[in-house]
This record gives structure tokens, sequence and C-alpha cells, in this order.
């Protein structure tokens, strides 16, 4: 599997970015990959996304610059914003199975966490990686010619009062938490990054 860091990238045309990877990917022209960046501050909804779980009027967010995105993912709504680690993974898959592939990834983030001391697990029928009650990394994923696009966000040193705009995942009192609150102190993003990418190799290597 290639990894390819892009740094700080626009949600939309990241979403570009990665369907042009897909094309490429379902062509064979290219291994899978798992492209990491992080985005400026954006709110996103999955396509059975309920309006209803954005806290704040759609125009107060633009004043600030912020966006709301539609998208073809599964999950409801996120935020993404700076301090947050993003992960595409453009994974062909002989025979789909969306749910373990799911799994996969909250096995490696989990994997990468514990690293840090961070003492993460999944909760069953809720997706995403959590620590105690507290959401620490989405998840939502899409697949366009048996190609896997979107994603995770795990919460580095994100600002967390962003997600007290909006019902975390469609989830009432659901709330999220960081690798630098659960620590008191985040390792810095490119350690982080090494350590997602090293899990992410072992776990979907050959998927």
């Amino acid at each position: 599997m290639n990894t390819v860091w892009l740094g700080e990238v626009g949600y939309r045309e990241a979403l570009d970015l990665q369907l042009s990877y897909v094309d490429r990917r379902a062509d064979r022209k290219i291994p899978d990959t798992l492209l990491l960046l992080t985005h400026p501050h954006v709110y996103t909804l999955g396509r059975a996304g309920d309006d209803a779980n954005l806290l704040v009027p759609e125009e107060t967010l633009a004043v600030e610059g912020i966006s709301v995105e539609r998208v073809g993912r599964g999950g409801d709504i996120t935020y993404h914003g700076p301090g947050q680690l993003v992960g595409y993974p453009i994974v062909r898959m002989e025979k789909p199975d969306v749910h373990r592939f799911v799994r996969s990834i909250e096995a490696a983030l989990i994997e990468s966490l514990g690293g840090f001391g961070v003492d993460a697990r999944r909760i069953d029928g809720l997706t995403g990686v959590w620590v105690g009650e507290r959401k620490i990394a989405s998840i939502g994923v899409g697949i366009r010619k048996w190609v896997t696009y979107h994603g995770f966000a795990l919460n580095v040193t994100t600002d967390l009062s962003y997600f007290r705009r909006i019902h975390l995942c469609g989830l009432k009192g659901r709330e999220a938490t960081s690798v630098a609150e659960v620590r008191g102190s985040a390792p810095p993003m490119e350690t982080v990054r090494d350590a997602v990418t090293a899990a992410f190799v072992c776990r979907l290597e050959g998927y």
C-alpha cells in the first residue's frame, strides 16, 4: 500500500482527488493508496445524514467561512478541521465487505492510539473509535467501482468546541475527545501520522 501526505486540503478538492484515485485504482493503474491530510473547518453529512443534526444555521457558519458538504459516504454528520488527521484509503476490494473493512480501520486506529498510551475501543453497534464513552475517531466509507473512498478522521489536537454544534454522527448526547484531551498533550502530528500509516499498511495490505 502506498501512502501520500497531502497537508491541508479543502474538502471538495480532496473529494475530487479521491475520485481520480478511485478511477485509476479501478483500472489497476495504481496500487492501493492511503491519502493522509487535514482539512480546514467543514461539516459533512453522509448519505443518510439528517440536517436536524446540525445545531446552528448554515448561514451562521457561512459568515465564519465554514462550509457544510453533503457527500456519498456512510454515516451522518461530522466535523473536520485543524488538528485532525484525516485518512482516505483507496482500496480495491475483490469481494466487497464494507463491515469487515470498517472493522479493519477501527482496529488500525485502536492499535495506533495504544502506542501513545490511549486506551481506545470499539462500541458494539456504533461505528468509530471511542475512549470511554467519547468518540476520538469517526469513520464513514463509500464504494465506487469496487474501490473504497472516504475514510476516517482522528482527533489529535482538534478544537472540540466545534463538535458541540452538531449531534455527533447523529447520536444525541455523545461527545468527542482527542489525543490531546486524553493525554494532556499530543505527540506531533507527524508522529501520529507515521504510527497510523504503519498500522494501516499492516491491516490493509493485500486486502
